[in-house]
């Protein structure tokens, strides 16, 4: 354990892991606890952690509204790459931990704290999220993660040491968690326990932000979505703040069964992992995203962004949000959505989405050169000597060593 720690600051949900660890961190380290609970549209009620911190001794207790914040400035850069982690995941959980660690560490500047600890388990990805945020924003700061250092490593042990330190225990946390979970504004994702045979179908229970596709409407909904700079701005005409507008296309998207998602992918620990989804209004903003940038990207800008979002996409995950190499990949990234402006009209229908149409006045797109009537613009006899001077190696190629 690391010795000598006078003030920490904990990220504090309010819940049974977090507050067992508020009560761990007083007695072992016999030090001062900063609790810091982030609202990032969890739909969890927040307030009750300040009571609960508050019968825990804790004197500086700090509950902010982060979602504006969270959309703005880590979600929506985040859609400007159409980044997915391994071709499908969204990175719900992974573009809110670097948000969490820089308040924790602007917190502790603020309240003198040494030290800083999560409730992360040491087999997941986010133990390293944070830390690795940790660690880019304050080089010095002293981590504590209790997974790593205590006993106590089942739910029994947690709800014993809670119920001899007085801890309230929700009824519900008596029993064995079906699964686990974890939300935000963006997406809420659920592993574990009844989840964990890849090869079993998630039950129907899981699902708490879409409606069953096959029990969607009849009938689906068009939605326009508007963009400037390549963040979106405004829905169905209505200009909305970034929380705002992610939260009225979760809603719309919801309905009509969209966003689902079962995979299995690979933590950066090593081990892989079954997640189950639900990212409504992202994957509504991904396909409206791409459809406005079909018309306003050039083909090399496009093909080298494809190129780059992996890798980019990877680094999110992976918890490197402050390194060098995330913020290079941002700076061309952004630099690539000047024109990335215009409306993109979508239709939502029983867990799909389909594009309607796409418009800009930065488009790329030309009518007079595309058209298969006559045309004044383009000349077909052109198409023979470029064909011939891109099929000129391979003809040399085939003339040395012969054709197939």
């Amino acid at each position: 354990m690391l010795s000598n720690v006078k003030k920490v600051v904990l990220a504090y949900s309010g819940g049974l892991d977090t507050s067992v660890i508020l009560k761990w961190l007083q007695d072992e380290y016999d030090c001062e606890v900063v609790t810091f609970t982030a609202d990032l549209g969890q739909d969890d009620e927040i307030e009750p952690a300040r009571d609960k911190a508050k019968m825990l001794g804790v004197q500086e207790i700090f509950i902010e509204d982060l979602r504006e914040e969270f959309v703005r400035d880590y979600v929506f850069p985040m859609f400007r790459a159409n980044a997915l982690y391994e071709g499908t995941y969204l990175l719900g959980t992974s573009i809110a931990r670097p948000l969490i660690a820089k308040r924790q560490i602007e917190i502790a500047r603020q309240t003198g704290a040494d030290a800083v600890a999560h409730g992360a388990t040491g087999k997941g990805n986010d133990q390293v999220r944070f830390e690795l945020g940790y660690y880019g924003l304050a080089p010095d700061i002293r981590v504590i993660s209790p997974w790593r250092e205590w006993d106590l490593n089942s739910r029994e042990a947690l709800i014993a040491y809670a119920e001899r330190n007085q801890i309230p225990v929700p009824q519900d946390k008596r029993g064995e968690a079906p699964f686990s979970t974890d939300a935000n504004l963006l997406h809420i994702s659920a592993e574990g326990k009844v989840l964990e045979d890849p090869a079993m179908p998630a039950p129907e229970y899981v699902f708490s932000r879409t409606v069953n596709p096959e029990s969607a409407p009849s009938e689906g909904v068009e939605v326009e979505i508007s963009f400037e700079n390549g963040d979106p701005v405004s829905v169905d005409g209505e200009t909305l703040s970034p929380a705002a507008l992610l939260t009225k296309l979760n809603q719309m998207a919801g309905e009509h069964g969209i966003g689902r998602l079962d995979i299995v992918e690979n933590r950066f620990v090593g081990m892989k992992s079954r997640g189950v989804y639900e990212t409504p209004g992202g994957t509504v903003l991904l396909a409206a995203h791409r459809a406005i940038e079909s018309i306003t990207l050039d083909r090399g800008a496009a093909h080298l962004k494809d190129e780059l979002m992996p890798k980019y996409a990877e680094l999110i995950y992976n918890g490197l949000w402050f390194a060098p190499e995330r913020k290079m990949l941002q700076a061309a990234i952004d630099d690539s959505q000047c024109n990335v402006c215009g409306s993109v009209r979508l239709k939502l229908y029983k867990g799909n989405i389909t594009t309607l149409g796409r418009e800009s006045g930065n488009s790329l797109y030309s009518e007079a050169h595309v058209t298969f009537e006559e045309d004044e613009v383009y000349n077909q006899k052109d198409a023979e000597g470029f064909i011939k001077l891109n099929a000129l190696r391979l003809r040399l190629a085939a003339k040395k060593i012969g054709g197939i």
